[in-house]
């Protein structure tokens, strides 16, 4: 072991004095809660961030094209799109705008219309049925299928088997002159996707209910994609593009989303900032310690010099030092940190109301990304806390050191 090395662990572990084991416990304790309280919401933050990506790709896809396509076209575009090696399914989807009118009440909503059969290659929509299904087994001539939101439909009232009536913004000419166009539905289910947007505000039918009531002719909108890997989605979509040539519009999740992606990045950016100043506050206390380290070695430092210890070695001595009580922090706080996420992820302390969240529990999710980031940044915090009482130290003159040490 070197000369350095010996004599920093020497006075980390053999200091006289209670002061002075407290002083240094409190430096090892202030980067341990730190570090902990710091990977803890990091961790949590990611949960959440992550069940709300989840839920948005579940209710949507990985990309999104939009733009009108006539019956017969949009399969051509589908085969086109398969055939791109980063896309493992694709199905046509209708988007348009009406308003739901149901017991006297009105609400402008998003009518989508889908092939329940393909959905299930791009999406898990069709596992978010709490109750009916998108194709009832109805007379003929019943009226058309229609899914609502489990929100929407509770905030109306409406439940499945009610018939509500659908008012597209679109007008039809008759003798009497212009009049929206209404079309009555009947609920055949209710859907929770655990997104608040999209189960107050999107309402769900099949593909030829939604094309003739949007006037589309048997067409649709567009077409849901998606990859064998969400990572690749930016490429895939420029592929997409050159694929199907001009005139549509091609929108990856993270597009489509991005005014929900930024404000939780910004959250956790924030976060990341303000718990970080735990550790500069420990840090602190760790620079506290070497100077009180410094004035209770100060023979100890004169009789090194007048043996021949340099200045620079001296400093590498303090500077171990406050490695050391990094070092023993910073590993503490990550086992303190993995215990707490076991703990919120296991047992039910928050609890959260499943109406709101639409779970129970905390999600945890510890990522190795915020891991190497919080001890990277704990050790360059802490070696510049060790450097004004290093250099400070190096520069004892070693006969005032003996004579008054």
């Amino acid at each position: 072991m070197k000369f350095e090395r010996f004599v920093a662990l020497r006075y980390l572990t053999r200091r006289k004095g209670l002061f002075a084991i407290i002083t240094t416990l409190i430096g090892v304790a202030g980067v341990s809660v730190g570090v902990a309280a710091l990977i803890t919401t990091l961790s949590v933050m990611n949960g959440f961030q992550t069940d709300i990506k989840e839920k948005v790709i579940g209710a949507q896809s990985h990309i999104l094209v939009f733009g009108r396509m006539p019956a017969g076209a949009y399969e051509e575009h589908i085969k086109q799109i398969e055939q791109i090696p980063l896309v493992e399914a694709a199905a046509p989807h209708i988007y348009g705008q009406a308003i739901l009118s149901y017991d006297g009440q009105s609400v402008g909503l998003v009518v989508r219309g889908l092939d329940p059969e393909k959905e299930k290659n791009i999406n898990n929509l069709n596992d978010s049925l709490t109750e009916g299904s998108f194709t009832p087994d109805w007379a003929e001539d019943a009226p058309a299928p229609l899914v609502l939101g489990t929100e929407l439909a509770y905030s109306l009232g409406a439940q499945v088997g009610d018939d509500v009536v659908l008012i597209s913004p679109q007008s039809i000419s008759t003798s009497a002159g212009m009049f929206p166009k209404m079309k009555k539905f009947r609920v055949s289910g209710l859907l929770r996707t655990g997104y608040y947007e999209f189960d107050n505000t999107i309402a769900y039918t099949t593909l030829p209910h939604a094309s003739d009531f949007l006037g589309l002719k048997g067409g649709v909108t567009g077409v849901a994609v998606k990859l064998h890997n969400l990572n690749q989605a930016d490429q895939a979509a420029e592929q997409i593009r050159q694929a199907i040539g001009y005139g549509y519009t091609v929108r990856t999740f993270a597009q489509l989303n991005s005014t929900l992606y930024a404000a939780l990045k910004l959250e956790k950016a924030v976060m990341f900032i303000i718990l970080f100043l735990i550790i500069i506050v420990a840090s602190l206390n760790i620079a506290g310690n070497l100077i009180l380290l410094g004035t209770e070695k100060l023979r100890d430092i004169g009789l090194m010099r007048a043996m021949g210890a340099s200045p620079k070695m001296i400093r590498k001595v303090f500077m171990w030092e406050a490695m050391a009580i990094a070092t023993l922090g910073i590993f503490l706080g990550i086992a303190l940190a993995c215990l707490l996420c076991w703990i919120i992820a296991t047992f039910n302390i928050v609890e959260l109301p499943g109406d709101i969240y639409y779970l129970t529990k905390v999600p945890v999710r510890m990522e190795w990304t915020d891991l190497l980031a919080v001890v990277g940044g704990s050790y360059l915090i802490c070696f510049f806390a060790g450097l004004y009482p290093a250099a400070k130290a190096s520069r004892v003159n070693p006969t005032d050191a003996i004579r008054y040490g």
